[in-house]
């Protein structure tokens, strides 16, 4: 079977879905090679999440099995202490 894409997302009807995803390591400076379009919690904690102009916002008492449909370019380690993490692209 073959799948068709045209970047990070491929499109199936009206439906967007992300083809590729990685487990996170936060890091207090290193970004992801990508803007991952949204994050998967899959431990229950709190999530510090760095958007693209680099300001930090945290989300607190985030629950496990939890998608956060925002954009970031990293997760900080500092204060984050969810885990269980992955970034769809």
């Amino acid at each position: 079977m073959t799948y068709a894409t045209t970047g990070p997302f491929a499109e199936i009807g009206d439906l967007h879905v992300s083809v590729v995803y990685a487990a996170v390591t936060p890091s207090d400076s290193v970004d992801f090679t990508t803007l991952a379009r949204a994050i998967y919690v899959g431990g229950a904690g709190n999530v510090v999440a760095v958007r693209h102009d680099n300001t930090a916002v945290t989300f607190t008492g985030v629950p496990a099995g939890t998608v956060l449909p925002i954009a970031c370019r990293r997760i900080n380690s500092t204060s984050t202490t969810a885990t269980a993490i992955v970034a769809l692209h």
